[in-house]
């Protein structure tokens, strides 16, 4: 057989409908969305979409044949196909010639050059090989369930044996999926995370200051800190540093971190937590804040180097690492545990500093970045700390799920956006951005201070599966600042180009999407702890102190 008769019938296994409804979802899925794309990163999402859409073609002819409804023939159909191919090419030429436009739309918001070309034969390549992968393993999966049926049928009517044969099918597909690329991936991924933690960075030695935990005095050994602990107690302003900016003493501030292998079991790493920090004093500094890592174990230094400048070195935090995976691995894999070392380690903290006189304990906060502001948010509970309650709160980029965020954010004042809400009287609530949000004409604050660090772009915290079928409220009325007015809501598509932002959510440049920048940090910060004898001249030189340093971003592990 030549290669033309194998051609023709390559093309005539393609569905029609099926390929005009693939060639508008390639289309539309080269529009812009929250974060700049890659050609490559464009080009499996334009792959996977163009897939979805012809699928989605081919159960419409499905559905049409079912209900018996006279389909096109003969030269009619002939016509018909030409015409279709020709115009999918016609729109995949224009789309792909816009792509380059709709991508600079969203990196000028951002600070980035604008590119000169989307790269639209490497996308459309790229975009083929996703397709042809797809479509092999659907029509492996129709031909799987063709042959169980076919066994089925000599028991069963014909129609049970459809019905039969395709969830043998799916549950064979599933067992594949499940038990093997799945748990081989993740037992892989998890070893690879372990042995990264485990890993000792040459560039930080143990401390030898007493006060340090990792210290030959601690209570914790430096080996059993783990790679993002060791980073963080060996990071961080001295006061020296500190003293130098201000041109007065300063003190150095307290960094308590437990590690997985300090203990066994998370009660027991709470508790070694509560020892190192009365051994450190941390009781006696002014403020002491409770972070929750992210799911790597990581805290961003933007975050806590400029709350230890903002009170002048005077203040302590304390840790706990609850997994070596990524967040969006460990919030898959062990969704509830990173709440419960949350939780063990505010019970353990707040029922010491609750038995302290009031007017010598130091202010109590709490911090997270993404899976961090999500556990963070469910480790205290309003009914155990209404009568006694900590100061404040400081939650950067909140993934979507979490049940804080949404319940205000849904229950917002009415004409707030989505991207800035304001709550109530925002006497306990604020939300903050790029642009300084949280001096709010006629509030006050009242006992505790929350506040929710999060930009428009970020789309680990603006996803919703309900983009599936209708536009997100961030796309309504006013756009945040970082988003383009181009970005527009198309069905099915939407949600899947804000997934595969989440993946890529802390490619963008510090200030946007998931990276944030420390002088957003002060702002927020400046607001819930209150710090004393602060000028708006030291704010202002802080502020470009910090830029001009090239902090290191904090990024979502």
């Amino acid at each position: 057989m030549g290669l033309r008769p194998i051609l023709a019938r390559v093309a005539n296994s393609f569905l029609t409908i099926g390929v005009l409804v693939g060639a508008l979802a390639f289309a539309v899925s080269l529009t812009p969305s929250l974060i700049p794309r890659s050609y490559l990163i464009q080009g499996v999402l334009s792959g996977i979409s163009a897939a979805l859409g012809y699928g989605m073609g081919v159960l419409a002819y499905w559905l049409w044949t079912y209900l018996e409804l006279p389909p096109l023939r003969g030269r009619i159909l002939k016509a018909a196909r030409i015409a279709i191919v020709g115009a999918c090419i016609v729109i995949a030429v224009i789309f792909l010639w816009k792509a380059s436009g709709w991508q600079n739309s969203t990196r000028t918001l951002m600070g980035l050059g604008p590119l000169d070309t989307a790269n639209p034969f490497k996308i459309g390549a790229i975009a083929c090989v996703v397709f042809a992968i797809l479509l092999f393993l659907a029509r492996l999966f129709r031909y799987t369930a063709f042959l169980f049926s076919s066994w089925l049928v000599r028991f069963v009517p014909k129609r049970m044996s459809y019905v039969v044969g395709g969830l043998l099918a799916v549950a064979l597909f599933w067992s594949v999926a499940e038990g093997i690329v799945f748990s081989l991936t993740l037992r892989i991924l998890d070893s690879s995370f372990q042995e990264l933690d485990a890993r000792v960075d040459d560039d930080f030695a143990p401390p030898t200051a007493a006060y340090k935990t990792g210290s030959a005095a601690s209570l914790l050994s430096w080996d059993g800190l783990g790679r993002q602990g060791r980073r963080f107690v060996s990071s961080g302003p001295t006061g020296e540093e500190i003293g130098t900016f201000f041109r007065e003493e300063a003190r150095d501030p307290i960094r308590v971190y437990v590690g997985m292998n300090s203990a066994e079991t998370v009660d027991e790493r709470a508790k070694l937590a509560l020892e190192e920090l009365q051994r450190t004093g941390a009781f006696e500094r002014s403020i002491l804040i409770v972070v929750v890592p992210t799911g790597t174990g990581m805290i961003d230094p933007g975050a806590l180097d400029t709350v230890e400048y903002l009170h002048r070195g005077d203040t302590a935090s304390v840790a706990m690492q609850y997994s070596y995976l990524a967040s969006w691995l460990s919030l898959l894999v062990e969704p509830d545990y990173g709440a419960e070392a949350a939780n063990a380690l505010f019970r353990e903290v707040y029922a010491y500093w609750s038995s302290l006189p009031r007017d010598s304990r130091p202010k109590l906060y709490l911090h997270g970045l993404s899976l961090g502001a999500m556990n963070s948010e469910l480790s205290a509970s309003l009914y155990d700390i209404i009568a006694n309650p900590f100061q404040g709160a400081l939650w950067s980029g909140p993934p979507f799920p979490s049940r804080t965020w949404r319940s205000i954010t849904d229950d917002r004042n009415a004409g707030s956006p989505q991207w800035l809400p304001r709550f109530r009287d925002a006497s306990i609530f604020r939300f903050t951005n790029q642009n300084n949000a949280l001096e709010i004409p006629a509030a006050s604050w009242g006992p505790i201070r929350i506040v929710y660090l999060q930009y428009a772009s970020d789309p680990i915290t603006f996803f919703d599966a309900a983009t599936l079928y209708r536009e997100p409220d961030w796309m309504k009325g006013p756009r945040g600042p970082d988003v383009s007015e181009q970005v527009r809501w198309y069905p099915l598509i939407t949600m899947l180009q804000l997934t595969v932002d989440m993946a890529i959510a802390t490619t963008s440049p510090i200030g946007y999407g998931h990276v944030f920048a420390p002088q957003h940090y002060i702002d927020a910060w400046l607001a819930v702890t209150d710090p004393p004898n602060i000028t708006a001249e030291d704010v202002a030189r802080l502020k470009i102190f910090f830029v001009n340093r090239g902090a290191t971003p904090g990024i979502s592990g």
